[in-house]
């Protein structure tokens, strides 16, 4: 069982890892940049991670219509 839970903590590490390089990059390009800066008031009171996970879903959106 231990190995079990310290396997899922090294894999949940590296998730991490992963996760806050993406928003690192994803915050440091033109798009999400502009896409801040045409955004409301509220927006700016959001964490990064949050504005992040907002500017993913708003492009998925967009794409998908």
């Amino acid at each position: 069982m231990a190995k079990i839970t310290a396997a899922s903590d090294r894999q949940f590490s590296r998730d991490t890892e992963i996760w806050d390089n993406l928003q690192d990059a994803i915050a440091a390009s033109s798009g999400f940049q502009r896409w801040q800066l045409e955004g409301t008031a509220q927006l700016q009171e959001l964490r990064l991670e949050q504005q992040v996970q907002r500017y993913l879903r708003e492009t998925l959106e967009t794409l998908a219509y």
